[in-house]
């Protein structure tokens, strides 16, 4: 059974068995992806006169945020003007090297909410000493041939999307799912295992044939906490690492540093910057449909510094971020950013080296992906980017073999 092509959907008659009833615990990109490609996958199946009593399962996805998708961004509107300074300050962008994903992401480039970003980047060693311009190089530039792409108007817009396009899915926003509780349900014609879910006050959520796990792996530890879910160490070998990001805006281009101005070659989007704990600075305003932003500035922080200081006080971060950032951009007082904000992702980009099956696993492949993880008893899968190499195209090959799982299963 196939999830790669964009069905029609078509009114199915109610099918002689239970409708599977499966649960989504997050609603990031791994957990809209897996809701996308089940529906795909059962409608198709639907659509198979060999195969009539298939139907569409009923999806619930429990997010304890208020919003979905995990491309974040945040804003904020000058009262003067009525622009906005911008800030995608999660996943900058997204690459798409498989033939899968480039393909479920085609209909996205074509409507214009997914754009290519043929970014200019530059290496960038922080000036030393105070008032000292920082050197740039010319690094790279990104190409159509091998594109990074961004959502556009917001990295937000297209989670929202695919939540939008749902047909048979219900989005529980705002509801922490405690750790799982397993119950054995008996039916007239055999036993069959569901687990209740239940959220952190208590509340019953409901009584599910799949749960499936798309929280980062130190979350899903918590939530899977003496469950008997087989191989619990397999939670704990991907390492997932902290950043910071700092968010930096001017209220006009005059007033930018002289480093970020359009007069000053080489102009550049991308800077990998050496010798600072700032890993990447990104100008936001000058990305494909950005330019009516004001001048704004996103800057990831390292991983390993942020990681060793990801429970520090936000405020001293910030201050050590600032003065990396000057150190970095060089600007004066006269050009000093008039908007500055700080973000902490506890949970921000897995650790490559660890992600592989260990040693006592060489018959697998000591540098094969951790993957899913499949408890086929009690039907839990515990799924996320962490499980692959940490992307947002791992969202989607992990939601594939999920929806693999489930399919192979009915």
């Amino acid at each position: 059974m196939t999830t790669e092509h964009i069905l029609h959907h078509t009114d199915v008659e109610a099918a002689s068995v239970e409708v599977p009833s499966i649960a989504i615990i997050g609603g990031g990109l791994t957990g809209l992806f897996t809701a996308t490609l089940l529906e795909r996958a059962f409608s198709q199946a639907s659509d198979n006169t060999l195969i009539p009593q298939m139907t569409v399962p009923q999806i619930t996805i429990f997010e304890k945020s208020r919003s979905v998708g995990r491309l974040a961004t945040r804003y904020r509107t000058d009262d003067h003007t009525g622009k906005n300074w911008q800030w995608a300050f999660g996943a900058q962008f997204f690459t798409a090297k498989t033939a899968n994903f480039q393909q479920f992401i085609a209909p996205y480039l074509g409507s214009g909410l997914i754009q290519p970003w043929c970014a200019k980047v530059v290496d960038l060693h922080s000036a030393s000493v105070s008032g000292q311009s920082p050197d740039i190089q010319q690094k790279e530039q990104w190409s159509s041939t091998q594109a990074r792409y961004i959502s556009t108007p917001k990295m937000t817009s297209w989670g929202r999307v695919l939540a939008d396009e749902l047909k048979h899915t219900t989005i529980n926003f705002k509801t922490r799912v405690a750790p799982l509780a397993h119950y054995t349900q008996q039916s007239m014609s055999e036993e069959s295992q569901k687990t209740e879910l239940f959220d952190d006050t208590g509340r019953s959520l409901g009584l599910f044939d799949w749960v499936i796990c798309t929280v980062p792996n130190a979350q899903a530890i918590a939530l899977l906490a003496n469950s008997k879910f087989p191989e619990p160490a397999r939670f704990t070998e991907p390492k997932m690492l902290a950043c910071y990001t700092l968010m930096l805006g001017w209220d006009s281009v005059a007033q930018l540093p002289d480093i970020l101005s359009h007069e000053v070659q080489p102009v550049w989007d991308v800077a990998y910057v050496n010798g600072s704990i700032i890993d990447r600075i990104f100008i936001e305003h000058q990305k494909p449909k950005h330019d009516n932003l004001l001048p704004s500035v996103t800057i990831h922080a390292r991983n390993d510094w942020s990681e060793q200081h990801v429970d520090d006080d936000i405020e001293a971060v910030k201050s050590q971020l600032l003065t990396a950032a000057q150190q970095a951009l060089n600007w004066n007082e006269g050009s000093r950013p008039s908007q500055i904000d700080c973000h902490r992702w506890r949970y921000a980009a897995t650790d490559k080296v660890s992600n592989t099956y260990s040693n006592h696993d060489a018959s697998e492949g000591s540098n094969k992906e951790t993957g899913i993880l499949v408890d086929n008893q009690q039907q839990w899968i515990v799924s996320g980017d962490w499980c692959a190499q940490g992307n947002i195209e791992s969202c989607y090959q992990m939601a594939q073999q999920t929806v693999a799982v489930i399919c192979q299963a009915t």
